[in-house]
């Protein structure tokens, strides 16, 4: 008899921690796990957490509407913290432990190249948002950012031409990591094909979170004094902006002397400074905050009250920029592609991929490649208003094709303009 009631005890708890696991199951179901793989300490959280917010903030969103093949969106967030190699630990959590379909993330291109080995030996999916090198093209990775034809070469053609000042000299200044290397590797031919001989082109690096200035901008302004009228490509990333634009305003330098044009700072990094002394000098992006289109208006107006409605620091004068529009676009191509393929499989989502289209904040539909992962983006370069915000004063007539290969670069023109492996 007490055998036969033990047995049923057993049976009894055995269903038990089936119904739960069953539970459990269901439940995990019901959510389509997205990651977000942001610096939130370190020399990149000046301009990282802003994605992040943009990430939660369109998957509330997306989650109001219904969320994605009748799911819930369910954001894991992870800080690599600056630090390179842990954006690959980090990955790795996300793709192994957390059981993501999808992350959103990385800003310098030395995160990126960490994490890329992780997505491909794992097949995860990654969405890149931010401006880059180019010379890769992953068929785990979606690249959402500006390639250089779509940033840098249209910024220096401006700057050389007649509306933009007729420079002649170019000032190559960078944080020493592998997009700005690349890219004024890229720009250095580039001028080249121009006529600039390398007596015209002064080419600086510096560390990540480096912080003086001054005798660099003293050379710069040595450099400027000897005849030729001059630009500054910058180049620098991260927090490093601050005492940079900080150190041009003390030295006086001013935009009708020696033009800065940055490819990495935007609204969000120009909060942290005074930018009065600033005044003129330029930004290279594919968006800025102060485009007037009711996209833009209904982007700029969810952000602002997301950031109220999480208490986010300063929440009464947050900006939008380049960046976060393409995080709020990827997410969005992102779950068109999952709809369209009816399933958060990496290799069926990057199928339904090929051609996606959004109409985008900057005003103009985007579209991602039917082959190479890159969006056709619109450009746009902006003078820094004494506000912090810019004054649009050079547009493409429309979305350019990315071109991940430069044709700067030699060796390019016999590379495939397709991701291996699809």
């Amino acid at each position: 008899m007490r055998s036969r009631t033990v047995l049923k005890l057993f049976l009894l708890l055995a269903i038990g921690i089936w119904t739960g696991l069953s539970a459990f199951t269901s439940y995990a179901a019901d959510t389509i796990k997205v990651g977000i793989l942001h610096s939130l300490s370190g020399t990149m959280a000046i301009s990282e957490t802003a994605l992040k917010e943009t990430a939660l903030m369109t998957i509330a969103n997306i989650n109001a509407k219904g969320g994605v093949l009748g799911k819930k969106l369910e954001p894991v967030v992870v800080d690599p913290a600056s630090n390179w190699p842990l954006f690959a630990e980090k990955a790795r959590q996300l793709l192994t432990q957390d059981k993501v379909a999808v992350v959103f993330g990385c800003w310098t291109s030395v995160s990126r190249k960490s994490v890329l080995p992780v997505f491909k030996e794992l097949n995860g999916l990654l969405f890149y948002p931010v401006q880059y090198e180019g010379e890769e093209l992953e068929k785990n990775v979606f690249y959402t950012g500006a390639a250089p034809n779509q940033q840098a070469i249209p910024a220096v053609e401006y700057l050389m031409s007649e509306d933009g000042g007729g420079a002649k000299r170019f000032v190559l200044l960078g944080t020493d990591y592998v997009y700005p290397r690349t890219t004024n590797k890229i720009l250095r031919a580039f001028l080249h094909s121009k006529g600039v001989t390398d007596q015209d082109i002064m080419e600086v690096y510096t560390p990540f979170g480096h912080s003086d200035y001054q005798t660099i901008i003293a050379n710069i302004k040595k450099f400027a004094s000897e005849g030729k009228k001059t630009c500054v490509i910058s180049t620098i990333n991260g927090d490093s902006n601050v005492p940079f634009y900080k150190e041009l305003g003390n030295a006086g330098l001013k935009a009708t002397d020696v033009p800065v044009m940055a490819f990495s700072v935007g609204e969000e990094e120009l909060r942290g400074v005074d930018t009065k002394p600033l005044v003129g000098h330029l930004a290279a992006w594919n968006y800025f905050m102060s485009l007037k289109n009711p996209e833009n208006t209904q982007f700029i107006t969810m952000y602002q009250k997301w950031a109220k409605k999480e208490n986010l620091p300063n929440a009464d004068k947050v900006v939008t920029n380049d960046p976060m529009e393409a995080t709020y676009i990827g997410l969005h191509m992102w779950k068109q592609a999952v709809e369209k393929a009816k399933s958060t499989d990496v290799d069926k989502v990057i199928a339904a991929m090929a051609g996606q289209t959004f109409k985008a904040p900057s005003g103009f539909v985007v579209k991602m490649d039917e082959k190479n992962h890159h969006l056709h983006k619109p450009v746009f370069i902006g003078e820094i208003r004494p506000d912090g915000q810019f004054n649009v004063v050079w547009k493409s007539k429309g979305p350019i094709k990315a071109q991940p290969w430069s044709p700067y670069i030699p060796g390019n023109a016999q590379k495939k303009d397709e991701p291996e492996g699809i």
